[in-house]
């Protein structure tokens, strides 16, 4: 606490004119205009100039959890130098910070960004949801490129943002849905492309999440906010409120000023494929059911302030070049499953891991694939040992766990250089939509339950129930704005 103050002293003796406090910081947008100055001409990729350095020297913000495994792989790639970690509750930084002692550990990001910029050239974000487009926004703009998990962002706003901002600043992006660089969803597109089951125009996707509390009451505030906590940067972008339990450091995913739920959670993954293969983009609309709660008998439960149980999503996506017409998508969370294939004997179980998964149907036949696009199968199974399809695609090597390796490349070679999987061109789309369907699961907190929610998606708002585009794009708190 000392130390922070005594920082604070010497920024505002050194520069009171600008009065360059972390909030001023953000709003002015002074930061970007330095950031220009100072980034490494070998980060931008200069044609016809060779790197100093074969290492990529990565700042971790988000250094526990999902974090953790993210830093230590893009470590693996043998190519990528932690040189900072960067977390809000220590708790969830110890391991990282015991494998890479020689990375300089800060607790603020922003302080990080603003005064230790020159010394890294990309930023890993493996925060919460609602924070992660405002890091990635201000790191792009410093010309950084950009690991964000998934989901891309919190807002449908956020991922246009983000989307374009990749192609302003000239950085190499990717988002953490690993499964993208797995061998299952190339295949997919090959047995497709190849016409193993003809044309499709259903998919479903499923879920047993949500793994943790959701439909529920929001918890009494508690005084026990941990020492190693900084409860008002952990909340950031989102609404000021008193420290509760047990949200910090996972349960957080099930509320909505800070994460998107099941879809928001794995969407990312299972969606993936159906967008890969038939190459959807933008959602033309979408009806949702949710699971109630019932506090008594005959007495149904109202917590707008958390995401349902469960939910039952059917998204509707314009034909592409790879499709005869619209392509419908249900999305299942909280157990719901579809009906079994036929192809499927009773007693056989899908194939990879239980719970997720990815079914194609198609005029002349069925494909299936598990979580991160493993376990790619044609049903009947034993169509799949005899099918005949020319490789199209390109594979990762070291397929997911590959993800991380090909950014670290990606960002060594330089913008444009290096293909990745999931850059934001991509990932963008891929959430928004995500992120559009839960729109429509918002909406029956507003009494639009029954409502199919059509989409402008050059507007960005749904047309016929104007309650929900309040979710479109959230307001910020004060030192914490994110402007375009």
């Amino acid at each position: 606490m000392t130390e922070e103050k005594e920082t604070k002293t010497e920024e505002t003796t050194t520069n009171e004119s600008s009065n360059a406090s972390r909030r001023d910081f953000l709003k002015t947008g002074a930061l970007a205009a330095a950031g220009f100055m100072i980034v490494p001409r070998f980060v931008l990729g200069g044609t016809g100039y060779t790197a100093p350095s074969d290492m990529l020297n990565v700042a971790g913000i988000g250094a526990g959890g999902k974090g953790e495994s993210d830093i230590a792989n893009f470590a693996k790639s043998g190519k990528a130098n932690i040189a900072y970690l960067c977390d809000v509750d220590d708790r969830s930084a110890a391991n990282s910070r015991k494998a890479f002692p020689k990375a300089k550990y800060v607790k603020d990001w922003r302080e990080l960004l603003e005064k230790d910029s020159k010394n890294f050239d990309a930023v890993s974000v493996s925060t919460p949801d609602h924070n992660h487009a405002i890091i990635a926004y201000h790191a792009m703009q410093l010309g950084k490129h950009v690991y964000v998990q998934k989901p891309l962002t919190h807002d449908i706003w956020e991922a246009r943002l983000l989307t374009e901002a990749a192609k302003k600043y000239k950085v190499v992006t990717q988002m953490g849905n690993q499964g993208a660089s797995n061998d299952g969803t190339r295949l997919m597109a090959e047995w497709y492309d190849a016409g193993l089951i003809g044309d499709v125009d259903t998919i479903y996707c499923w879920t047993n999440r949500p793994v943790w509390p959701q439909g529920i009451k929001w918890p009494d505030p508690s005084q026990n906010i941990p020492k190693e906590l900084d409860w008002d940067l952990w909340l950031g972008t989102a609404p000021r409120k008193d420290y509760v339990e047990k949200l910090v450091p996972f349960n957080w995913r099930g509320w909505w000023d800070y994460g998107t739920g099941a879809l928001g959670d794995m969407g990312c993954h299972l969606v993936e494929a159906p967008f890969r293969v038939l190459g959807l983009q933008y959602v033309k609309d979408v009806q949702a059911s949710v699971g109630s709660v019932y506090v008594d008998s005959f007495r149904k439960g109202s917590f707008p302030e958390s995401c349902p149980p469960s939910s039952h999503i059917t998204l509707t996506f314009p034909k592409t070049n790879k499709t005869k017409g619209d392509v419908t998508l249900h999305w299942m969370d909280g157990g719901i499953q579809p009906e079994r294939p036929e192809e499927l004997g009773p007693n056989e179980k899908w194939g990879g891991e239980e719970g997720n998964g990815t079914l194609f149907i198609g005029s002349k036949g069925k494909m299936y694939a598990s979580t991160y696009s493993d376990a790619a199968t044609l049903l009947p199974k034993s169509r799949t040992k005899d099918a005949k399809a020319p490789q199209k695609y390109k594979r990762v090597p070291g397929g997911a766990n590959g993800h991380y390796a090909q950014w670290v490349e990606a960002c060594l070679a330089g913008y444009g250089k290096m293909e990745v999987s999931s850059p934001f061109e991509v990932a963008g789309p891929l959430t928004e939509a995500l992120l559009m369907a839960n729109l429509a699961v918002r909406g029956h907190d507003l009494k639009g339950g029954e409502f199919k929610y059509t989409w402008d998606n050059n507007a960005m708002k749904v047309t016929n129930f104007d309650a929900v585009n309040q979710y479109v794009k959230r307001q910020y708190p004060a030192g914490f704005e994110l402007k375009a």
